[in-house]
């Protein structure tokens, strides 16, 4: 199948995706067709990526900077629950639920993402339903991970207030 050469910013994308472990497992032609849909973005320093309650339309990798996700306590102050550098992700509930985003998240020095948006994951897996079960393989294995730790840092706070 004869393909399009890669804009500068695809490139960057998919020589970025090939660094991150969750798509270590990925054929270089499948990261040229998810860097096709997706892009990158720009935060300033104290600027919100979303917010919590936010209808959720795209996940993201952090690819330079730190992010801090914030979530409300009881009392109505913004706690900070993690803070994500290189490599991590954000959002993936959003591609999954379509429901509103759970948390709140804020840069907290100048951020670059690249980011997947639900219509380009849909666009994505119309083109090549294969790719798009593969994304979502990975997309469940992130939530899974993240609910273990969740669960750990749980059980260790309901053993600390004993």
């Amino acid at each position: 199948m004869q393909q399009t050469k890669l804009s500068e910013s695809e490139e960057d994308t998919r020589h970025f995706l090939v660094s991150l472990p969750i798509f270590d497992s990925f054929h270089v032609d499948e990261l040229t067709v998810l860097a096709r849909h997706m892009s990158f973005i720009h935060l300033q320093r104290g600027e919100f990526l979303f917010v919590e309650g936010d209808r959720g339309t795209f996940m993201g990798f952090v690819v330079s900077g730190v992010l801090e996700v914030l979530k409300k306590s009881e009392t109505g102050e913004n706690m900070v629950i993690a803070r994500l550098t290189k490599g991590s992700s954000i959002g993936e509930m959003a591609l999954i639920d379509k429901s509103t985003r759970s948390a709140t998240v804020m840069a907290k020095q100048p951020t670059t993402m690249v980011t997947l948006t639900e219509k380009g994951f849909d666009l994505l897996t119309q083109k090549s339903p294969a790719l798009g079960v593969k994304i979502m393989q990975k997309i469940a294995r992130l939530l899974s991970l993240n609910m273990r730790r969740t669960s750990s840092k749980l059980a260790d706070l309901m053993q600390s207030k004993r």
